[in-house]
């Protein structure tokens, strides 16, 4: 099942109690009353198209925005005009956290596709946050989760090599949407080549010519953006990450 069935399917759903992204978003672990005092709070506008901003560089920071459904690119542009690709945020993660501190925005956020969001006041959420303990905790995870994703993106392109880069990447990619309900080895790429070779400090080339390596090898099927992985055991070999079982071993022993 692939993002663009589950656009309709999430899109539908109108307020946190029916969304079945809730165990991933703010609203996990909160009573139906509390949830519904969430709810009552959150601004839903009408979806962003491929290409529209959520916000940029700059803008004042007054709210959060958690994605219900799509996808969105977080990216930097330098004073010369370059950009930096920072992130890919799929449904049920939150964005704009990085503006709490200096009360503006520091970066951009672009819909990928069609995307909707739930737009969360942030003052409105610290006020909730005193009443409701676990949605203040729930807060604290987020920016607990945030930080933990920045530390493996720094591994990831620090000590991997070009391949090892890529294979991760779609590891961590197939993991993200399987947690969201989508199926294990099959999903989209919404960001372009482009994006993933700036986010994993590589050349369009080398992307290309590595995804090419992998479908001729059987280990993915990659067509146009369609991706089905065949042999997640080989790809975990080549980003040199551990197996499944091998986790199950050592937590046994």
């Amino acid at each position: 099942m692939t993002n663009d069935t589950n656009v309709t399917q999430f899109t539908q759903k109108r307020d946190c109690s029916l969304c079945n992204l809730s165990e991933i978003c703010l609203p996990e672990g909160l009573t139906p009353d509390e949830m519904g005092t969430l709810d009552s709070i959150i601004k839903r506008r009408k979806p962003k198209q491929k290409g529209e901003f959520i916000f940029r560089d700059g803008d004042t920071f007054t709210s959060l925005y958690a994605v219900r459904s799509g996808s969105v690119k977080t990216f930097a542009t330098g004073n010369d005009g370059s950009t930096m690709v920072t992130g890919f945020h799929l449904s049920g993660e939150i964005l704009g956290l990085e503006g709490i501190n200096c009360k503006q925005h520091v970066g951009n956020a672009k819909a990928l596709e069609t995307t909707s969001i739930c737009e969360i006041p942030f003052n409105q959420l610290s006020a909730l946050g005193q009443d409701i303990p676990k949605l203040q905790q729930q807060v604290f995870r987020v920016l607990s989760n945030e930080i933990g994703q920045e530390q493996q993106v720094m591994l990831l392109l620090g000590k991997k090599s070009s391949e090892e880069r890529i294979a991760s990447f779609l590891l961590r990619l197939a993991s993200r949407y399987h947690t969201r309900g989508f199926a294990a080895k099959e999903f989209n790429l919404s960001m372009s080549r482009s994006d993933i070779a700036n986010y994993l400090g590589l050349a369009v080339e080398t992307v290309s010519r590595i995804f090419t390596r992998l479908t001729k090898q059987g280990i993915v099927n990659i067509n146009r953006k369609l991706v089905m992985i065949n042999d997640e055991s080989a790809l975990r070999d080549i980003a040199n990450e551990p197996q499944p079982d091998t986790d199950k071993k050592r937590t046994n022993s």
